[in-house]
């Protein structure tokens, strides 16, 4: 039973840690994160299993990480409250062509960031030409080009 317990106990403190870290930090891995990622999986096991590393106890850590990725996701599925929390809301960064320094700053997105997606998924080479830009719930930018026939703000 104590297997069970550390197993949620570290699920959910990794997943806060993860939450509050926000959607850029899980979209985008730099070789500085991927190195921290590997630690924490280290750290993780360790603090997981104890002193026991035994095949059944490894089952039921599994088992137990497993079930609580189920039960989250059907949480998910019948509350939208709770699929606001656990997720959060895709946030607008770009509005009619003017970037919101407030929200890229709080999102930690910079317009840069938010014209290379332009440029690789629209084609598109100015702010002026972006109608909404916006980081999704895993991190990545999708961009909304501004209608070529409507006139730049």
């Amino acid at each position: 039973m104590e297997s069970v317990i550390r197993g949620v106990v570290v699920y959910a403190f990794l997943f806060l840690v993860f939450r509050i870290a926000g959607k850029r930090t899980l979209a985008q891995t730099s070789p500085f994160e991927l190195v921290l990622l590997l630690i924490i999986s280290e750290t993780t096991q360790q603090a997981m299993v104890d002193s026991d590393h035994s095949v059944t106890n490894a089952f039921l850590l599994i088992m137990t990480l497993v079930g609580l990725s189920i039960a989250l996701s059907i949480i998910k599925h019948r509350s939208r409250a709770a699929s606001r929390w656990l997720e959060g809301l895709p946030v607008r960064v770009v509005r009619d062509g003017v970037w919101d320094k407030k929200v890229g700053d709080k999102m930690r997105v910079d317009e840069s960031e938010v014209l290379t997606a332009a440029r690789t998924k629209q084609g598109l080479e100015r702010m002026d030409q972006i109608k909404h830009a916006t980081v999704e719930n895993d991190g990545t930018i999708s961009i909304v080009p501004r209608d070529a026939r409507s006139p730049s703000p």
